[in-house]
């Protein structure tokens, strides 16, 4: 165990942050996380960098967003400034409790605390180094139908995926992704087509979340037009959303479904203008992961899945599109999921998750 702990503290460190002598690191995780904590200290401190670390914890998070008032909504918009103003980097550890903790906060209060930080957590996002990660838990192992020590070492092995290899396949898809206009999805209740002319093409390598493995970009902003419908566990603001549905036209989303509370759905989409909007598309590409486990940071990695992102856009991949959500809906189009096609101005990319283009056949790794 501690073994696989130092190798992902030595990937944080020296691969995903390459921290230098002087800078300053935030890490923010919980109790639970210790083993991590002590071996990323060491290591920030041995490469010069400087180590801060700031506990949380889940039911005291939900109660102090519960009790949020206009004067801490000004406190929280300060605190943000302030950590993007005094760290160069920051390292989030996340460790799952219950995913239903923040349900009974009020949804506005959400979107105040969302709007406070919007300005902080672009500059965080865009102009200062960062990794997401998950610490493993039992209510993890507990989703992805696993032992806990068993899910313990696959999680590990996950973060620790080979990202150089990886790097040397994607090359040949992101060339492919450069040169494309229309894109169009096929799946069970699902035809979408949308264009990505001259977007940029984002490959993702470990260097923001562990584990890592997709390519991304954004859709032009008004050229979506279809259905999606994503079969994946979906959790959000303190509900899990199934079997989401959305339809579009010129880009925005004009219904949206799931299997449960819709109105509850819809107010997610309604946040604000952008919300309607998609900010990002990205291809699954982790041969390691191959089922969901209601966790986005390891679903949308998920090898044969895309996701389609109403909110946001990212700055190094930008469609205009401004929000202050950004929601990772996941569709898997292995066959085992009901299958699917991907195509490129009309050209059968891949099918059923497995590419069929000769150029891309080595990122099916074994699934064949």
């Amino acid at each position: 165990m501690q073994e696989k702990i130092n190798a992902l503290s030595r990937k944080i460190v020296e691969y995903s942050l390459n921290i230098k002598k002087g800078e300053k690191v935030l890490i923010t995780g919980m109790l639970e996380t210790k083993p991590l904590l002590l071996k990323l200290i060491e290591d920030i401190t041995e490469k010069g960098g400087v180590a801060s670390i700031r506990f949380t914890e889940p039911e005291i998070s939900a109660l102090l967003e519960s009790t949020t008032n206009e004067e801490r909504l000004e406190l929280l918009k300060k605190e943000g400034m302030e950590d993007v103003e005094n760290f160069d980097a920051f390292i989030t550890i996340r460790y799952t409790t219950n995913d239903y903790e923040h349900k009974e906060v009020d949804s506005e209060k959400t979107r105040k605390i969302r709007e406070a930080l919007q300005k902080s957590s672009h500059i965080r996002i865009n102009e200062r180094k960062w990794v997401l990660l998950n610490y493993p838990s039992r209510l993890d192992a507990y989703k992805a139908s696993m032992k806990t020590s068993t899910y313990f070492d696959y999680a590990m092995d996950v973060m620790n995926l080979d990202y150089n290899d990886l790097k040397e396949r994607l090359l040949p898809l992101k060339e492919l992704m450069e040169k494309t206009d229309k894109v169009r999805i096929v799946s069970p209740n699902t035809d979408l087509t949308f264009s990505i002319k001259d977007m940029n093409i984002v490959p993702c390598l470990g260097t923001c979340n562990l584990p890592d493995g997709e390519i991304y970009t954004a859709p032009i902003k008004d050229s979506v037009n279809g259905k999606i419908t994503y079969n994946t566990r979906s959790p959000y603001q303190g509900e899990v959303y199934s079997n989401v549905s959305l339809t579009f036209k010129d880009g925005k989303i004009i219904e949206a479904t799931c299997d449960g509370d819709n109105e509850k759905l819809n107010k997610i989409f309604d946040t604000d203008e952008g919300a309607r909007y998609v900010g990002e598309f990205s291809l699954g590409l982790n041969p390691l992961i191959l089922n969901p486990m209601g966790d986005i940071l390891f679903d949308e990695k998920i090898i044969g899945s895309i996701h389609f992102t109403p909110g946001s856009c990212y700055d190094d991949a930008s469609n205009g599109n401004d929000s202050k959500i950004h929601w990772d809906l996941v569709l898997i189009q292995r066959s085992e999921y009901g299958g699917g096609e991907l195509y490129f101005d009309d050209q059968l990319i891949r099918k059923d998750g497995l590419f069929v283009e000769p150029k891309l056949v080595h990122l099916n790794y074994n699934l064949e």
